[in-house]
């Protein structure tokens, strides 16, 4: 039986190992040591790296998850209950959901067709419109880098910059994508990653922040340890939590980081095999960088079906409720127990997917836009229907390190012979 391919897997360096027994010979540990140092700084000398060979000035600090780095991240711009931030509608739930863990609002803004980010046109008719109906400017700016493709990161600090907003750049699946040869994360006050199992490098689970200087790191630093006094006892004059990066989880990414070039230019290459062959099909179009100043990570592959593109078992897409989530899920789900949402994925696209799980080819839909969650069903939300165009029409396809040129081969022959 032929193995299945999974849409992206963590691969090991082989190093990882080393500096894990590292912890242990030593007891480090805990959520501090050598391996959380030694991660920070190759991170840090990694994202202030340009492409042109100047370098800029930021400091790096490892957390439990990048939803923690978004959470840090909106109390150090100064989000309290009752205030607004603008999100990034076509995205996961991951750049919203701290927003509500504060009491704040978020204002959802829907995308532009060619990175299929934030829009920064509707970006500042959300702000004007938000300062017109609420009397005050949203607290901050939480841009995404969708499937690793920067976002129009120049015009959204502009606006950001004109109204006096913070920008938090959520590039948790942009790790390695670069705008113009810059590093995302890097162009405002503070930037988020990812390394979650799946993503170009993983510690497991962990995230870091990107900070703009070292005072920001203390004070990031601080708030992720329980926010402590300097007193010889335990005193706390502001509330903490327990956000930090444990040793033995940063000893893996030290690991990765001696791989994460060798990830950037496999994705990039499997990204290419997939856009030739789209290139030659009929109805399929792989979304690709608009421009050369667009340089993503490809994290993961995607492309959209036109809706007369036909699948095999296309009549049975729908038929019964998911029990479930699809490909899987890193926790307990509910059953749904419908069939149908007032948005999903066209019958072609699922019958797409359906037809590739058969011949053991994990796919998955695109992100589902926030705007159409039923938990955020009363935020304001500026939209242009391009996101829930995109939903409706797009997959995601195998993309990881572990998949090998003879996989793609066999994944576009299988998309071939699914059109009817």
């Amino acid at each position: 039986m032929r193995k299945r391919i999974y849409l992206c897997l963590a691969h090991m360096s082989g190093q990882e190992q080393k500096f894990i027994q590292e912890a242990f010979d030593t007891n480090w540990v805990v959520p501090l040591g050598p391996n959380v140092n030694g991660f920070e700084e190759d991170l840090r000398q990694f994202v202030n790296s340009c492409s042109d060979g100047t370098t800029i000035n930021k400091e790096v600090v490892a957390l439990s998850a990048g939803t923690a780095a978004i959470h840090l991240a909106l109390i150090a711009c100064g989000v309290q209950a009752g205030d607004e931030v603008i999100c990034q509608s076509f995205t996961f739930c991951a750049s919203a959901n701290p927003v509500t863990y504060l009491g704040a609002t978020p204002v959802f803004v829907d995308s532009e067709p060619d990175s299929w980010n934030m829009d920064p046109e509707l970006l500042e008719r959300a702000i004007i419109d938000r300062k017109a109906k609420t009397g005050k400017y949203p607290k901050a700016i939480i841009p995404v880098a969708l499937y690793g493709m920067p976002y129009r990161i120049e015009e959204i600090m502009a606006i950001a910059n004109k109204y006096g907003i913070p920008v938090i750049e959520d590039a948790a699946e942009g790790m390695g994508s670069r705008w113009k040869g810059q590093v995302l994360g890097t162009f405002s006050d503070y930037g988020v990653l990812s390394f979650n199992g799946n993503k170009m490098i993983t510690t497991s689970g962990g995230g870091a922040m990107i900070c703009k200087d070292a005072e920001a790191k203390r004070q990031i630093m601080w708030l992720a340890t329980q926010a402590r006094e300097a007193y010889p006892y335990y005193q706390h004059e502001t509330i903490g939590y327990n956000y930090r990066l444990s040793n033995i989880c940063a000893g893996i990414g030290r690991g990765q980081m001696t791989i994460l070039d060798a990830h950037l230019a496999h994705h990039k290459h499997i990204a290419q095999r997939y856009r030739e062959a789209f290139a030659e099909i009929e109805g399929i179009t792989f979304h690709d960088a608009p421009s050369a100043d667009y340089d993503s990570n490809y994290w993961l592959s995607t492309a959209l079906l036109d809706e007369n593109v036909h699948i095999q078992g296309e009549e049975s897409a729908y038929a019964e409720a998911v029990q479930g989530a699809v490909g899987g899920a890193a926790g307990v789900v509910h059953s749904g127990g419908s069939v149908h949402t007032d948005c999903e994925p066209n019958r072609n696209v699922e019958a797409l997917r359906m037809y590739l799980d058969k011949a053991g080819i994990e796919s998955r839909p695109l992100w589902k836009p926030m705007h159409k969650q039923p938990v955020f069903r009363n935020c304001p939300a500026y939209t242009n229907g391009v996101s829930e165009s995109i939903f409706k029409r797009g997959i995601c396809l195998p993309s990881g390190p572990m998949v090998t040129d003879e996989d793609v081969t066999y994944i576009i022959e299988t998309i071939k012979q699914a059109i009817k």
